[in-house]
């Protein structure tokens, strides 16, 4: 018959003791707690008031983001009037920052002709330009040299304003410096910026050169044309995806995604087909649409 052992004094002594330190290391934080609490809800307390002022501070500024991302409200003349007399006050009304309004009176120093003139002011937006083209009038008697009377015949800087419109997509960098304001500096980023994009399509385009603003801009429109037939253009079903990510506009997984599309599709049929990507949005087809062919 086998013995069960015995737990001696000195081995339950022990277990006890292992028990007992068990239970502590349980139990301890809990005490540790109960006994600072106080101290702990002091603390509590002050993160709690920091935290609620950055709070309204992150708020605060959040609004003002808001507010300033909000689209304007843009309004429509009282009545019939000429863009070339409007003052920056009245442009503000119409729904124009000061800033917008000031590039404005840049353009109408040189007298708008038409609503073609006036549409090619890039810092009217399409939503003001048609709440505003069908109360405009234009002074067409003047003859065009009437139209630059604003201007002192005897400054340099009107000298210099060339005979005829530059147009960006084949002007040498000498045509560019002929422009007011276009130096051999600009007219170098001009054209470096011409062959990434492969040509321009709009004035607008002119800011993303370096060191190129809305000012600038403003006042080299009226001496330069856009040729928008001397574009050059891709062909997205002839193209690979190493062509397609040359082009500034186009990202590698953008192209890829293009390339992989007409694989698995065909080719393309309609340009707006690029669409069906879920890399392509709105605005980048829009920007992209000029560069594209089939």
């Amino acid at each position: 018959m086998k013995l069960i052992d015995v737990p001696t004094k000195k081995t339950l002594r022990g277990m006890i003791i292992f028990v007992i330190v068990l239970v502590i290391c349980f139990i301890l934080p809990d005490i540790i707690h109960f006994f600072d609490k106080e101290e702990t809800f002091q603390l509590t307390q002050l993160d709690i008031q920091q935290k609620e002022k950055i709070n309204r501070l992150t708020n605060y500024k959040t609004r003002s983001f808001s507010y300033n991302k909000k689209q304007r409200q843009y309004n429509r003349p009282p009545s019939k009037f000429n863009p070339n007399d409007y003052t920056i006050q009245e442009w503000m009304n119409l729904g124009l920052s000061e800033k917008q309004a000031a590039v404005v009176l840049k353009f109408t120093r040189y007298r708008l002709k038409s609503n073609e003139d006036l549409k090619k002011i890039f810092v009217i937006p399409d939503q003001l330009y048609v709440l505003i083209k069908d109360s405009t009038v234009y002074d067409l008697n003047k003859s065009q040299s009437e139209s630059y009377s604003s201007f002192n015949n005897n400054d340099s800087d009107y000298q210099k304003k060339p005979k005829t419109k530059v147009d960006l997509n084949s002007a040498s960098i000498e045509d560019l410096m002929n422009v007011k304001g276009i130096g051999p500096f600009f007219a170098k980023q001009i054209i470096k910026k011409r062959d990434e994009l492969g040509g321009f399509y709009s004035y607008e385009q002119l800011l993303e050169v370096w060191k190129v603003d809305e000012e600038k801009l403003a006042n080299w429109s009226p001496f330069l044309e856009v040729n928008t037939t001397k574009i050059n253009k891709i062909n997205v079903n002839e193209a690979t995806i190493e062509e397609l990510e040359k082009h500034p506009y186009i990202s590698w997984n953008l192209a890829n995604s293009i390339v992989k599309f007409k694989e698995q599709n065909g080719n393309y049929t309609k340009i707006e087909q690029l669409k069906k990507s879920a890399l392509m949005t709105t605005d980048l087809f829009e920007k992209l649409k000029p560069y594209l062919s089939l």
